[in-house]
Formats: C-alpha cells, structure tokens, sequence
C-alpha cells in the first residue's frame, strides 16, 4: 500500500480519483482549501502543503482553477514535493494547451513544463473536456432566451469517470512522461451538444451561432482541442444527459 496526495480532491475529477486509489487500497490524503485535515490554499504554500506531502510516495495534482494561480500553486507544490522525496508527481492536463492560444491553456502548458522540468519522476496525462464542464457552460448561456454559440466551433467531450480511473492507474505504476491523450468518443458541433441539451433538460431556446474573433477562437474552430485519433473514451453526452436527467419536463 502506497501513501498518495490528490490535489483537489474534492473537486470533479479528484473525488473520483481519490475513490478509485482507496477502492485500490491505497492509503489517499484529500488536499483542498477546505477538506480537514489537509485544508491547504496552494497558491499561499506553507507548514501546511509540508505536513500534507510529507511521507507520500505520489502526488496526482487535480487543483486548478480558472480564475488563475495555477502556476504559482504549481511552484509550492512541487517544491514541497522535492524537500519531501516524492517519488512520483502525475498532473492532469487539457488537449490542445499548446496549440490554442487561450489564457487558461497556456497556464497548464506552464505547469506542464514546471513539472517536466522538477526533477522529480513525473507523468502528465492530456484529455480532452469532461461532459460535466460542457453542462456548466450550457448551463450558464440557456439563462438567456437566446443560445448564443461560436460559430463553427466543435467539441469532443468525454466521461470524468473514465479520466479518473486513467488517471489512478498511472498514479499506481511508475513515472512515464507525456503519455497518451484521451479524447471522447465523438466529435460534435457544438450546435449538435447545446441542442441534445436542450432537449434533455427541457428547455425551449432560440440558438444562434455566432462568429468570433481573435487567434484562440480560430485555434478553436481548427479544432486545435480536438484528439479525433485517440478517441478512447466510450460514454458519449448523451449517455451523460440521459443519466443526470432522465426525462426532464418543458420550460
């Protein structure tokens, strides 16, 4: 039995990976803002993060946020990772980050290179969007009458579930570097998503599809985010819709 630290273990991905690496029957400590008792704000760093990494064999880092810090609370992470003597240090990261020039991607990309470059054993594991972000994002734009997407832009989301149980099997073997991506298993328009959610939820909305400007939203309509060739995942947004809604009546 190994001692393994998940960053943001509480979050979408990292409450599933911690599940997984316990079912495994490794010994999981829970790090977040929050969760007692290793209630540690990464980007401040500190006695804290030390006493949490302190005796662990592997990180699996899922902390992140959009609102920016993730280079800084990379920093700490993995300088307290060194001054213990962790062995293994796995970071999740987005498909496309060095191909889209979006401020959120080149931050991972940052991170991926702090870790690449830590000296410490490292694996890094690339996926495309997870089903539950695509929901959010719908979410938040069918508060308006009208859904308003980009223009010729697709998607290719794929399952948590099946991310966090890639992610505890590299966290369980040994350090690997970049390996391979994992994408969903279809490729969508996002007009085909916003509409299957439409229909599942309910909701009776106008779409409009609008066209953007400026070098990431071009990345993004090349596809530079898709991973159309490691279509690996199986659970498709339907299967996702259908489960967390079922039969949803008309508003």
């Amino acid at each position: 039995m190994t001692t393994i630290l998940v960053t943001g273990g509480t979050g979408t991905l990292g409450r599933h990976v911690t599940e997984r690496l316990r079912a495994d029957g490794h010994e999981v400590r829970v790090l977040s803002r929050h969760a007692q008792p290793y209630a540690v704000d990464l980007r401040e760093g500190g006695s804290g993060l030390d006493e949490a990494v302190a005796g662990t064999d592997t990180i699996v880092h899922c902390a992140t946020s959009q609102r920016g810090g993730d280079e800084k609370a990379a920093r700490n992470l993995i300088a307290a990772a060194r001054r213990a003597g962790v062995g293994h240090f796995v970071y999740i990261s987005i498909v496309g980050v060095d191909r889209v020039p979006f401020g959120y991607y080149k931050s991972k990309l940052a991170v991926e290179r702090m870790v690449e470059e830590s000296g410490l054993g490292w694996t890094v594991l690339r996926t495309t969007q997870f089903h539950d972000l695509l929901l959010m994002v719908l979410r938040g734009m069918a508060k308006l009458p009208v859904l308003l997407l980009p223009a010729r832009v697709k998607d290719q989301p794929i399952e948590v579930t099946e991310v966090a149980e890639r992610l505890a099997e590299l966290a369980q073997g040994a350090p690997a570097g970049r390996v391979d991506d994992m994408g969903g298993p279809e490729v969508r328009t996002f007009d085909s998503l916003a509409r299957a959610y439409l229909k599942a939820t309910g909701r009776r909305r106008a779409v409009a599809r609008i066209p953007l400007r400026g070098a990431a939203y071009q990345a993004f309509r090349d596809g530079g985010h898709l991973t159309p060739e490691r279509a690996v995942g199986t659970g498709t947004f339907d299967e996702f819709l259908a489960a967390r809604f079922g039969n949803a009546p008309r508003r």
